[in-house]
């Protein structure tokens, strides 16, 4: 499996294993989890993928079980989570809105919890999951930089913040963001050409795709999209979500797709990307079905 570098001290499996659902299957044993992240393992896929609020703030603790049981596994892994979503679920079930919360209090008091959740003793990376439209960027900068400092995480990035977000953080940090976390897939290419990925891929910085699947939307897709992948599919031997995802895979920015399923199946055939190799040609099939049209 390709490693990416994203900082000096912070370097990705190629494909990343999104724990969203973790919380939500109905197997949660520390038995059932670890043969999940064995599966990964077995295929070079080392970096996991977390929230606080996955699984209405029990994913987390799903993953800890396991970690627990063997703490051998830690040593492996790069663990992602992400903070800042404050939702009436779960330990927030006391709120009267879902809302964000950047500030250094929360954020501080957020890692304390995941730390304790993942039974583990430093974060790999930590997001801030959505921009906040309230954020005091030099609060948020200061307490990001002070967690790096204190070694309960080791890097920083966002999720799903536009380039003016990125710019507003960073700016007021001594440490860099290393990354964000942005939807991008054949369900949702307006990143390709609405500056998203032109501004990172400038700055040199390697981006993370969730839903490169499309929330499961492109296993199902018809019409002409559905019949290309299909065709591409046959072509390599693979499913669609192997294609779906070395469509990504095959763009110079060096995107990470995030993959989630509880299916052990499923998470045994992540891999299968790295089989399909898309010429230019190819690709632009791909591009031009989910836009509908051919390109000007």
């Amino acid at each position: 499996m390709e490693r990416v570098t994203l900082s000096d001290t912070l370097e990705f499996s190629r494909l990343i294993y999104g724990m969203w659902r973790l919380g939500d299957d109905t197997d949660t044993s520390p038995a059932y989890v670890e043969r999940k992240i064995q599966s990964c393992l077995d295929q070079g896929i080392t970096t996991f993928d977390q929230a606080d609020i996955y699984g209405g703030y029990t994913a987390e603790a799903v993953l800890g079980g396991a970690l627990k049981a063997n703490p051998s596994l830690r040593d492996r892994m790069e663990i992602v989570t992400k903070c800042d979503i404050v939702a009436p679920v779960g330990r927030y079930s006391d709120v009267k809105v879902k809302h964000y919360d950047t500030s250094r209090a929360h954020i501080e008091k957020s890692v304390e919890t995941s730390l304790s959740e993942m039974a583990i003793e430093t974060i790999d990376l930590l997001l801030i999951h959505r921009p906040d439209p309230l954020m005091d960027h030099f609060e948020t900068g200061a307490a990001l930089d002070d967690l790096i400092k204190s070694g309960k995480v080791r890097n920083v990035g966002v999720s799903n913040f536009r380039p003016w977000d990125w710019e507003l953080l960073d700016s007021a940090m001594s440490n860099r963001l290393v990354t964000n976390q942005i939807e991008i897939s054949l369900a949702e290419i307006s990143p390709f050409t609405n500056g998203d990925l032109a501004f990172h891929q400038r700055l040199g910085t390697k981006l993370m795709a969730w839903s490169p699947l499309g929330g499961g939307s492109l296993i199902s897709k018809g019409g002409k999209l559905g019949e290309t992948m299909d065709e591409v599919a046959g072509a390599f031997g693979v499913d669609r979500s192997a294609v779906a995802v070395a469509f990504l895979l095959a763009h110079p920015a060096k995107l990470l797709p995030v993959m989630g399923t509880n299916n052990l199946g499923r998470i045994a055939t992540i891999s299968d990307a790295l089989k399909v190799s898309l010429d230019r040609e190819t690709w632009f099939r791909l591009y031009e079905a989910a836009l509908g049209h051919e390109v000007a």
